[in-house]
């Protein structure tokens, strides 16, 4: 979904939050929640938009601050392929929008 896609299923009320997921090496990429499942929010290439910290994730997202976010960290043995004995779920943590000054 690219952000002109964003702004207009925003517009039309499909949009009931975001993702914002921590991936290895310090990297987010950010998701949006609609009814019929999650969109990755791609550049106008095409390409995952991959943002660098927390504060690029809320300025990308600043239009739309009102919609709940969550940061979403998986277990670091699902990142590395490793095997854990036990399934882990993902910690969410529920993430502001809001531009911090």
């Amino acid at each position: 979904m690219t952000m002109q896609e964003l702004a207009q299923a925003v517009a039309a009320g499909r949009v009931r939050g975001f993702e914002a997921i921590s991936l290895e090496g310090g990297f987010y990429v950010v998701q949006a929640r609609l009814a019929e499942g999650s969109q990755p929010l791609r550049d106008a290439h095409g390409e995952m938009l991959h943002l660098r910290s927390i504060a690029q994730v809320r300025d990308v997202l600043r239009e739309w601050a009102s919609l709940p976010c969550e940061l979403v960290q998986h277990c670091v043995h699902d990142e590395i392929g490793a095997t854990h004995p036990t399934a882990v779920p993902p910690l969410r943590v529920a993430l502001s929008l809001e531009p911090r000054e």
